[in-house]
């Protein structure tokens, strides 16, 4: 559903570029060192199988071998950095998920990923109130990471300032098993077992993991063992049956951040402040899901997609409140604990045909969802003493009930319309059980709706060039976390007075193969947000969020893809955001700040590039490539008084493969950041404590080796 098609070099190369509105193979004389590669067919964007080159939106896509080589695969970050306009920053923290924002959607993320709306096969993994945990899945089973961004993201529910969808890898026909091993700095190790085949009508794909690292900073030890299970039934030509096992155990401690002193100092930038030490801070999860997609194809034009889904999660973390203490005694800390079951199902009608001799497709469905959190806040240390007192104990209840319509009008033979709208409402209900002395009850609910329309056209100007424009609106809900707190203080509850934002979103494109081996895609957006949900403060292991009056958003991103002769190719993306706070508006801090409009939102970098140059030689089995990679610096806090610093860094990676018989082999090294820049990596937004800082792996090696047998 992802992979390109690569095609030789024609005569006319002409003739080949006006085939890539197709997914088809096409015969073609042959020039040995020319080739040119097309763009991939891509799900996301339409729900159905389209040519992205084809498509009025900003969506790329990662292959499986940049997911896959030379890299850890332990989180989305390491390959995510090659698109444009998305931000995925490795906090070096394996407590954390990695902080992933799109076009700044999702930059204010304290834990997991919000603003992002995130799938695997269209099962998702992002919960009604917006809370997505890209962890759940084991890279090493994915053969393709699909990336959208502007106004159509709006078409998949709330908080959808981009849309990441991970494909699954296919089954192969010969039944094959594999294994991997891995070893790199600070003691960092990693095995994967897989198998895969066909039998009968059933294609399987079983894929197992270990993790385990001591982490570059003190504390940040931690290990993970993940397993997946896939498998599709063939009932029949028509109908068709996936079910997708996701299960996860892990633990992890957690480093925290830095005040600007430690940070920037080559001899503490590693280290913890004594808090952390003292409050053991760590975190326990496991995670276990199953999704299923049951297709079936009534005729050649109409056909039902219905995918259910059900799974629960357990959250342990421990965190200090009192990050500034520097003795025991005066040290305390919380137990955050969170029993989560969720469910779903997405149920949908795709139709295609003519309308007044206009090819079109349609689709339309209902979504629904549910989550339910027992939630349970205990302080455990005290001034240095074990202590058990409850000061939360309710349940967080979020529901959504989702309609949308979706399609495509080719209304001339090089003009397509795509338009859709998606009316959503969630529901976010608070049950408090902890109601005694002086605890009152914060029972309470709130509920959002919205109908965000969304409309875009593409102009095919010639077969190698197109040019798109779309619009949209958009909506984002406070998640339960965000709705967690209405202050630091200890009498804090729930907030549920909490706004949606809502955005109005501009953007225009243009996309082109040039000289049959480069395509360059390039795109404009200006984005207008009221009532921006932000963090207001973070103190006493509490993050308050408040709403910002009006933000604006303006940007830029290009891509260019090219492959040339004698196996070389190049990559780059380059991104451009101006991210700001329009209008004038007062935190909820203790000592309320006004943020001034023209300020820039924290967590976004203005300008960020990725490059790479790759190198295949083939009697050899050699494979070699080169990345840099480039951030501007960054804002920690809305008033723009804490920074951290641009940074360039340059990666290497390298390996062999071979095959012997029914035998495959591969060896690779990588070494990141290989002139050991000291550089933030990411940055805790509005921390109260000023301990805004994350720092990055100094320069670190990975070593891998693989084998493959085909029966």
């Amino acid at each position: 559903m992802s992979h390109p098609n690569t095609y030789k070099k024609r005569i006319l190369s002409l003739a080949v570029l006006s085939a890539l509105g197709t997914s088809h193979h096409v015969m073609a004389e042959e020039t040995p060192s020319d080739k040119i590669v097309t763009a991939p067919v891509v799900v996301t964007a339409t729900r159905v199988e389209q040519n992205s080159f084809d498509l009025p939106v900003a969506i790329d896509v990662v292959q499986q071998k940049d997911i896959q080589d030379g890299q850890l695969q332990m989180t989305l970050s390491e390959s995510l950095i090659r698109i444009p306009g998305i931000t995925a920053q490795n906090r070096t923290n394996q407590s954390q998920d990695p902080q992933i924002s799109s076009r700044g959607f999702g930059s204010r993320s304290s834990f997991g990923v919000r603003g992002i709306r995130v799938y695997v096969d269209g099962i998702p993994l992002t919960m009604p109130d917006g809370q997505g945990q890209p962890g759940v899945v084991d890279l090493s089973a994915i053969k393709s990471v699909e990336v959208m961004r502007g106004p159509f993201s709006a078409l998949y529910g709330n908080s959808s300032g981009g849309v990441i969808q991970l494909i699954t890898k296919d089954a192969p026909k010969t039944a094959e098993v594999g294994g991997t091993v891995m070893f790199g700095s600070d003691d960092t190790k990693r095995q994967i077992l897989n198998a895969a085949g066909t039998a009968e009508n059933i294609e399987y794909l079983l894929n197992v993991s270990n993790f385990e690292t001591d982490g570059y900073r003190d504390n940040s030890a931690g290990d993970k063992q993940q397993a997946t299970a896939k498998f599709k039934f063939n009932i029949s030509q028509d109908t068709k049956l996936t079910a997708l096992v996701n299960w996860f155990e892990q633990k992890a401690q957690d480093p925290g951040g830095l005040d600007r002193a430690r940070a920037f100092n080559s001899s503490t930038r590693d280290s913890v402040v004594p808090a952390i030490l003292f409050a053991n801070t760590n975190v326990k999860r496991d995670h276990a899901q199953i999704g299923f997609n049951l297709e079936h194809a009534f005729n050649e034009n109409n056909k039902l997609s219905i995918t259910p889904y059900v799974g629960t999660r357990k959250n342990a973390q421990v965190l200090t409140t009192s990050p500034l203490a520097t003795v025991l005694t005066s040290t305390n800390a919380r137990l955050s604990e969170i029993d989560r079951e969720f469910y779903g199902t997405d149920v949908r009608w795709d139709n295609t045909g003519t309308l007044a001799d206009m090819p079109y497709n349609l689709s339309f469905g209902l979504n629904y969802g549910k989550s339910k959190d027992a939630r349970k806040d205990t302080n455990i240390l005290i001034n240095g003493v074990t202590s058990s007192v409850a000061n939360r104990n309710e349940d967080n209840i979020v529901d959504n009930f989702d309609q949308y319509i979706q399609g495509k009008l080719s209304i001339l033979d090089n003009v397509d319309l795509h338009a859709g709208a998606r009316h959503t409402k969630v529901n976010l209900k608070v049950n408090d059980y902890l109601i005694s002395g002086t605890n009152k009850d914060n029972s309470g609910s709130v509920e959002y709706k919205k109908t965000t329309p969304v409309i875009g056209a593409v102009w095919k100007v010639t077969p190698a060039f197109n040019l798109y424009a779309n619009y949209g609106r958009g909506f984002e809900t406070p998640t339960f976390f965000e709705a967690g707190f209405d202050s630091t203080g200890g009498d804090a509850k729930p907030n549920l007075s909490l706004k949606p934002s809502e955005s109005r979103n501009f953007e225009l494109g243009a996309k082109a193969f040039v000289n049959d081996n480069t395509q360059v895609n390039l795109n404009l957006f200006r984005i207008t947000t009221k009532d921006e949900l932000v963090v207001s403060n973070t103190a006493n292991g509490k993050t308050v969020y408040t709403n910002a009056n009006d933000t604006k958003r303006t940007g830029v991103e290009l891509s260019v893809d090219s492959q040339f002769a004698n196996n070389i190719s190049t990559y780059l993306s380059y991104s451009l955001l101006n991210a700001k706070f329009d209008s004038d508006f007062t935190n909820k801090k203790s000592t309320p700040e006004t943020i001034t409009s023209g300020n820039k939102i924290p967590g976004t970098y203005k300008t960020q590039i990725y490059a790479e140059i790759a190198w295949k030689y083939q009697p050899l089995g050699f494979n070699t490539a080169f990345e840099a990679r480039h951030n501007s610096q960054v804002y920690a806090n809305d008033t723009n008084t804490e920074t951290a610093p641009s940074y360039t860094i340059f990666n290497l990676r390298a390996g062999f493969e071979q095959t012997l018989a029914n035998w495959h082999f591969s060896e690779y090294l990588r070494v990141e950041n290989m002139f050991d820049k000291n550089y933030i990596g990411s940055v805790r937004v509005n921390d109260g404590n000023a301990l805004f800082f994350e720092p990055a792996a100094d320069r670190n090696y990975l070593l891998g080796l693989s084998a493959k047998y085909r029966f």
